[in-house]
């Protein structure tokens, strides 16, 4: 029998209504909820149906009916990453999302210690990013932040972004990065859906791969960042980038440590829907770089996450890593979950 003792830092929060925007001028893409089938809503960005959710997004109680069956003692709630907004004001988003982020708080302190948070920040303006990150951690006590794969098509390794990730790792703030808006998406023959399913791992296997051409780690070692999607294509690009560290000289002048060495030190979730792919994902990035995501509580989510790792045939030792033990140090949790 699988056990009830895993930690999942990957699932999504709506929540039941959005504010009224406060301001001059509300921005064309600014969400609100529409009425649809029972137990569900629609989120609407700019006049048309986005997604619609069950309120397992905002029912505390309902979303927490489902974790005993997935294996789940705990899991890390952030938000739908459509709503990151980094296309608005700086200031339009800010107030957006610190909605979002009191939202999750409520949500956290009502689970009874079942579900801790992640916050959203407008990374479109660092210092405004920077403020935000500091309010969700120092007042809200979540453990870090989600941000997107790239912030209007900059990918997160930019340079820019620095100061962000200095500020993250001097709080001890754990970063998950999720696809966004990803490229490539005029390169997809077929409906909506093939976002997420095809475009998410191309964004975020570029994402992880910036911040290895980037030396953010070896910049900030004591950052904690982990990647969606089991790290999306990074697992498929690595050998090559490693062989061409060897190869070119303009890579082994630009990348200052083994990519393969920095690839092992950041995190990635169990997201892959596949027993091979995980076991190559543990092979290729360490058993203890990963743990479990689930995508919960969208339609296209792993509804058995633990089984899939108990089938998967890993010694006990890793597989207790992948279940729990990684989460809680990239979480920063001071001791196991119940």
């Amino acid at each position: 029998m699988s056990c009830t003792c895993g930690i999942d830092v990957h699932a999504h929060v709506v929540p039941e209504n959005f504010p009224a925007y406060i301001g001059r001028t509300m921005p064309a893409d600014w969400p609100s909820m529409a009425p649809a089938q029972p137990c569900h809503r629609h989120v609407m960005i700019s006049g048309k149906v986005y997604r619609t959710v069950s309120d397992k997004c905002w029912d505390t109680a309902r979303r927490l009916e489902d974790l005993p069956g997935m294996g789940l003692a705990l899991q890390v709630v952030s938000p739908m990453p459509e709503l990151l907004s980094y296309w608005m004001a700086p200031a339009d988003a800010q107030q957006l999302l610190r909605y979002l982020n009191d939202q999750i708080a409520a949500m956290v302190a009502d689970s009874g210690g079942r579900l801790a948070g992640l916050g959203a920040v407008p990374l479109q303006d660092t210092d405004l990013a920077i403020r935000e990150l500091e309010y969700v951690v120092k007042t809200l006590g979540f453990a870090g932040v989600e941000v997107g794969s790239n912030i209007n098509g900059v990918p997160i390794g930019a340079p820019a972004f620095d100061p962000f990730f200095e500020a993250c790792e001097a709080l001890g703030a754990a970063v998950f990065v999720h696809a966004i808006r990803p490229a490539g998406m005029e390169r997809l023959v077929g409906p909506a859906p093939l976002q997420q399913v095809l475009g998410y791992p191309g964004d975020v296997g570029l994402a992880a791969a910036s911040v290895i051409t980037t030396n953010l780690l070896v910049r900030r070692p004591g950052l904690r960042i982990a990647f969606s999607h089991g790290g999306g294509t990074l697992a498929s690009l690595l050998p090559r980038l490693q062989q061409g560290w060897g190869v070119f000289p303009a890579l082994r002048d630009s990348i200052h440590e083994s990519p393969q060495a920095q690839a092992q030190r950041l995190f990635y979730d169990t997201l892959v829907f596949d027993t091979p792919m995980l076991r190559h994902l543990v092979a290729t990035f360490g058993g203890t770089q990963l743990l479990i995501g689930t995508d919960h509580p969208f339609n296209f989510h792993d509804r058995t996450p633990v089984e899939r790792i108990e089938a998967a045939g890993f010694d006990a030792d890793t597989t207790a890593q992948l279940v729990h033990r990684n989460a809680e140090r990239f979480l920063g949790l001071k001791g196991p979950t119940p």
